[in-house]
């Protein structure tokens, strides 16, 4: 994680663009009386937004974590799907 003032962010975008993007940084742009803004990059972003819908439903979410579980501990199935033809 990085944080800069406003004017460092302003100044250098690009680099603090790229940081997210590629190094897969968070930027934390601070500004007066606490209105900071985040930058991150949309597949951070994305994958961010995927774990809070999936985490909001507790039931599915535990019925998630004893799936894992039950494939870590070899209890997995391969199964071959029925194509439509």
């Amino acid at each position: 994680m990085i944080a800069v003032n406003y004017s460092n962010a302003r100044d250098n975008f690009k680099k603090f663009c790229d940081a997210a993007v590629h190094d897969f940084e968070t930027i934390i742009v601070t500004r007066k009386q606490n209105e900071n803004i985040v930058m991150m990059s949309e597949s951070e972003y994305n994958n961010l937004m995927e774990n809070l819908y999936i985490r909001s439903d507790r039931e599915d979410y535990r019925r998630l974590l004893e799936s894992v579980e039950q494939l870590k501990q070899g209890n997995g199935k391969i199964r071959t799907l029925v194509s439509d033809e």
